[in-house]
């Protein structure tokens, strides 16, 4: 899954058993009726002396690196780019050292080819995906954490989040941003309107879509546009539907995506995409609908938006405060509903990693992996952090809190994104492999042979048989 921006984070973790999603479920239940908008729930984004939390202002140990200069990439963009600075600019306080953010384009790992092949590789990038930072470990690209950093990682994060950053037993990422991409966010007074209420199985949401269509309102707005975000549907569904087992094999290629679970799947997701009534400017208006626009059409147009709900993950928060709708109030979200016997949560993430190995570069993964530097960004909102260690009140709204708690509660337990396991070829690259096969599909929901043929090839391709 990615993200226009970031927000590809996409692309990231699944989490799948019963009592994970259960976790996850209850802890949104209480978010829906919850009022966001305490903008001043607790800091501990910088200098605040005082003790008492988690994250206290001082929680971890940088050297001083004055004179030393950095340059961090990454996709995101906006809002997203904005706050990552702000986290920047308190490692400059607290270090001496001058990071410069250098903007990079999808896919990553072809941006940082071409910078490596011309001699100027930044000194840590964000990488979205497993499979990435896999990719970078093999070209001989990506250094080793040092041991400050891999300290860190070890006092904030669980064994799983740990795990997620190791290529052949040696760390090298540090998960930074996670997100939960099992979430659909609702107009609250399109639901009202509709008499409609939150689905928790596939056969209810499309019972509330069909209130929402006879309302008057469109139901779904769809980010076709950009193909990650198809491949976070097909993920939910896949996951819910064929089981944890299953999503495992498929995402290594044990299994074809000619397999009869992706026939089921890709079938279920037609009973949405292929109802031109149910998508916000059929099929031919989603595929030209980026996802920010997704978001944003959702709640804008008073109580006739173009669209009642949109899928995606927690990230979303960061477009809606683009608009008027308050989220908690007139922006609201229930977990994606159970398609099999359990609901499916997934989640992504971007992770740190170190290209120029230096006492200034390693000094910035430890801060990227500390409680105070997560702090810094929640607070700001259309974040989550999966580092144990960030008190939840630095979250700027109660949604938001409960959704990170859930993650965190979470533990080891989760599966991560399907496509950003898959080499970058197949899961992670506009205009190819999955991404367009699912835009395809989007256009033409009647095809499922078609679809699984040609999952299957470029699948087959990219991972080398």
């Amino acid at each position: 899954m990615r993200m226009s921006s970031t927000i590809r984070t996409g692309r990231t973790v699944k989490r799948t058993t019963r009592a994970a999603a259960t976790l996850a479920a209850a802890a949104l239940a209480l978010s829906l009726t919850a009022c966001g908008g305490d903008d001043d729930n607790g800091g501990g984004d910088n200098g605040d002396k005082g003790g008492g939390t988690k994250a206290p202002a001082s929680s971890v140990t940088l050297p001083k690196l004055d004179g030393e200069s950095l340059e961090v990439a990454a996709v995101w963009t906006g809002t997203e780019q904005e706050n990552f600075k702000k986290v920047l600019a308190e490692f400059e306080k607290r270090t001496g050292a001058k990071v410069t953010f250098v903007p990079a384009q999808d896919p990553i790992i072809n941006f940082l080819g071409s910078k490596i092949a011309g001699g100027a590789p930044p000194d840590v990038a964000m990488l979205p995906q497993p499979g990435a930072i896999k990719q970078a470990v093999d070209k001989g690209w990506a250094k080793p954490l040092g041991a400050e950093a891999t300290k860190e990682l070890g006092e904030n994060y669980s064994q799983g989040w740990q795990d997620i950053g190791k290529v052949d037993g040696k760390q090298y990422g540090v998960y930074y941003k996670a997100a939960n991409k099992s979430l659909i966010w609702y107009n609250a007074q399109v639901f009202e309107n509709a008499g409609a209420s939150e689905p928790k199985t596939w056969d209810e949401l499309l019972n509330t879509a069909q209130m929402v269509y006879d309302s008057g309102v469109t139901p779904f707005s769809v980010g076709g546009a950009d193909g990650w975000t198809l491949t976070d549907w097909f993920e939910n569904v896949y996951l819910s539907q064929a089981g944890p087992e299953k999503y495992d094999q498929l995402a290594k290629h044990e299994i074809k995506w000619t397999d009869p679970s992706v026939k089921q799947a890709l079938t279920t997701l037609a009973e949405i995409w292929g109802k031109k009534d149910f998508v916000a400017g059929g099929a031919s208006g989603a595929l030209q609908t980026e996802f920010p626009a997704s978001v944003t059409q959702t709640f804008t147009g008073g109580d006739q938006p173009k669209a009642g709900m949109v899928y995606e993950g927690d990230f979303v928060q960061v477009n809606i405060g683009e608009t008027k709708a308050k989220v908690g109030t007139d922006a609201k979200v229930f977990p994606f509903p159970a398609v099999g016997d359990t609901a499916p949560v997934v989640s992504g993430g971007d992770a740190a990693v170190v290209f120029k190995d230096s006492k200034a570069a390693q000094a910035l993964a430890t801060w990227l992996a500390s409680p105070d530097a997560a702090a810094i960004q929640a607070k700001l909102g259309g974040f989550l952090s999966p580092n144990k260690s960030v008190d939840a009140s630095v979250y700027p709204n109660e949604v938001q809190k409960k959704i990170a708690e859930a993650l965190v509660a979470a533990g080891d337990d989760f599966r991560f994104d399907m496509s950003d396991q898959a080499p970058q070829a197949f899961g992670g690259t506009p205009g190819k492999g999955e991404w367009k096969t699912l835009q395809d599909f989007l256009k033409n929901p009647k095809d499922v042979a078609g679809a699984q043929a040609k999952l299957e090839a470029d699948a087959a391709a990219a991972y080398g048989g």
